[in-house]
């Protein structure tokens, strides 16, 4: 038998949704983002009924949403963390060592989010060629799968967890110069915040099956990649202030530096309670 007639979208190369034309009338659409945090896909019948309907066994969805508990918690965490660190920096004792090591507790937690998130991409329900039904897969710990735009965006952000935690451990460092300080705790701060926007934009391209972002105010997945992103741009807003100026030997502005990071934090702790909702 011909599968049925089917329509595919996305960003570039990327498929990012596919609509299937079934021959009794009524459409089947897969989007990669509900099929990964959801483990569903959209039907809407001959009457124009729309509802999720499951794509994987009992097995597979509670590993998606345990998943999605350990990634939303961790962000949760990670983010709080963060934000105590700033706050600590800015209001506190003073101490270096003390925020630093908030901060590198928050990273351990920012990094098991982003792994978790990447293990979500690859235990997902897959879509079967020529429109077949979708099935769930084996469980898999790694994998490279970089012409798959949700793969390629979780891959961005965990790379950009482990290029902060550089910048978190080496911020313990004693006795640094200023040029050594700006190489070794300022450059990766900086690439992980950059990092984190390509994830964000990324992010924005799966949801909106274009490169250019979109407006969808009643999806939660776009809430939760929004609200991720603005911190994104409140980190490298932080980061930026916080290079230290040879001529001065002091930060650009701390204040900046400090109140970015802690905005920023907070809004990746809220992403993480809008991702809690997000599960099968």
């Amino acid at each position: 038998m011909e599968p049925p007639e089917h329509r595919a979208e996305g960003a570039g190369p990327f498929t990012t949704r596919l609509t299937w034309h079934r021959p009794e009338g009524g459409t089947v659409v897969w989007e990669s983002r509900p099929a990964r945090k959801r483990g569903a896909l959209s039907v809407r019948d001959p009457g124009g009924t729309v509802a999720m309907s499951p794509t994987a066994d009992t097995d597979a969805l509670d590993r998606l949403r345990r998943l999605n508990s350990v990634a939303s918690g961790a962000f949760f965490l990670g983010g709080t963390l963060f934000a105590l660190g700033a706050g600590v920096a800015q209001f506190g004792s003073g101490d270096p060592v003390e925020s630093a090591s908030i901060y590198l507790a928050g990273g351990v937690f920012f990094s098991i989010g982003g792994y978790a998130s990447l293990l979500q991409v690859l235990n997902a329900p897959r879509h079967s060629p020529g429109g077949g039904p979708l099935a769930a897969v084996r469980r898999r710990w790694w994998g490279y799968e970089p012409m798959r735009l949700d793969w390629l965006s979780t891959f961005v952000l965990f790379a950009g967890t482990l290029v902060f935690g550089v910048n978190l451990l080496d911020s313990f460092l004693q006795g640094l110069s200023v040029q050594q300080i700006n190489r070794l705790i300022w450059t990766p701060d900086v690439i992980g915040c950059v990092l984190f926007l390509i994830s964000g934009h990324l992010g924005f391209a799966e949801i909106c099956h274009r490169s250019r972002p979109c407006l969808r105010s009643r999806s939660l997945g776009w809430w939760v990649v929004a609200v991720n992103q603005f911190g994104s741009v409140l980190f490298m807003v932080a980061a930026l202030a916080a290079f230290t100026r040879p001529s001065t030997q002091s930060l650009v502005n701390a204040d900046i530096a400090n109140w970015g990071t802690l905005c920023g934090a907070l809004c990746f702790a809220v992403g993480g309670v809008l991702q809690a909702f997000e599960r099968p």
